[in-house]
């Protein structure tokens, strides 16, 4: 059994995906052709936002979008402390300071209550600037925008939304990767959209924002001279041929495959919930099942029942097993775990369950039977 079958999908999928691949080694345009081009078009177009701007990866997408609001030293961008690195990094990267919030334990995602908290500590402490907040959504799930978004006015901060997990979910109908001043995404190969390598994105409805991250995108060069560079950028284009494999998969992730993952979270659900805490998304809410978390009593019961999965052949994923103010990078920062208790309950208590649009209902079966019995 497979976390994520991947190889499923390229059986259904082997057609459009090899001709795409072959057209692309025919045409040799492998640096920015026309699958970039049509990708960035129509993924704009599904999120609602008037760009999208192909770039390496993910944490590329992040930094490029900071870059365009000149985060550096003095600066202080708010994200959530359980989530994956890059989320934090990109603004150390840029000599930035992080600064990380509390998780609601419900979601997994940015506490709006510890954010506000956060934020008031560092204006009141003098020593930075409050700048961005990124949002993380996590397991495929929005964050809660309803209320980040007027903290984020009422202090004067940008949004960036981190959408990596989260493509392809909304709040009420507005698709993740379209709240906020920007947001990305990235396409590595286990995410809800992912291509055979690395890949991200960023959106945005500004036309020069568009203008600059193509720019910078490509060493920062001038959109009429490729040998004129006018500010500092990185080599951060979205490959020709990944381009041309996201194209098939995003048409079956629209036409089918949030569908079919939300009927196998609703499998799991069903028979699981009323023996384990199950994911909670709140009413309005849409989630893309980036991964499909539950959270066990404590960390010897989690530990136990994946230990019994693995007997079974059945794959299981701890995300995440440390929160960002534990890392190593962020040692020097001192961030008492006392700051993040939801975030320290969830590092110990959280187990992913395979999950994807290909998974049979009694592949789930299967899963939920060795859960309850264990």
């Amino acid at each position: 059994m497979e976390f994520r079958d991947l190889k499923e999908q390229y059986r259904r999928l082997k057609p459009e995906i090899d001709a795409g691949i072959q057209a692309v080694i025919e045409s040799s345009a492998f640096i920015l052709g026309k699958p970039v081009k049509e990708l960035e078009d129509k993924m704009a177009a599904y999120v609602g936002r008037k760009h999208c701007v192909g770039c390496a990866n993910g944490t590329d997408a992040l930094q490029l979008a900071l870059m365009i609001w000149g985060i550096g030293p003095g600066d202080a961008v708010f994200t959530s402390d359980f989530t994956y690195f890059a989320s934090a990094g990109t603004t150390s990267i840029l000599g930035g300071t992080p600064v990380l919030v509390d998780i609601d334990l419900r979601t997994f995602n940015m506490d709006p209550d510890d954010l506000e908290e956060q934020i008031q500590r560092v204006i009141a402490e003098g020593k930075l600037t409050p700048k961005v907040i990124i949002p993380v959504d996590l397991f495929g799930q929005p964050a809660d925008y309803d209320r980040i978004l007027p903290i984020a006015e009422k202090y004067g901060l940008k949004v960036l939304e981190d959408g990596a997990q989260g493509f392809g979910g909304n709040i009420r109908g507005k698709l993740a990767c379209s709240f906020g001043d920007m947001s990305t995404t990235s396409f590595f190969p286990a995410k809800p959209l992912g291509c055979y390598g690395d890949g991200g994105a960023i959106f945005t409805d500004d036309d020069e924002v568009d203008a600059r991250l193509r720019s910078l995108r490509a060493q920062g060069k001038s959109p009429v001279d490729k040998y004129d560079n006018r500010e500092i950028g990185m080599n951060s284009r979205l490959d020709t041929l990944q381009a041309a494999i996201l194209l098939p998969k995003f048409k079956a992730f629209v036409e089918h495959e949030i569908d079919d993952v939300n009927q196998v979270a609703a499998w799991y659900t069903e028979r699981l919930q009323d023996h384990f805490i199950t994911p909670f998304v709140p009413e309005g809410f849409l989630s893309s099942w980036a991964q499909y978390t539950l959270l066990l009593d404590n960390k010897e019961e989690r530990d136990a029942l994946q230990a019994k999965l693995k007997v079974n052949g059945i794959p299981s994923m701890i995300y995440y097993p440390r929160g960002l103010h534990e890392q190593q990078a962020y040692a020097a920062m001192q961030l008492p775990d006392e700051w993040y208790p939801n975030t320290m309950e969830a590092t110990k208590r959280v187990l992913s369950l395979p999950m994807h649009p290909y998974l049979t209902e009694e592949e789930v079966d299967l899963i939920c039977k060795v859960l309850l019995e264990a």
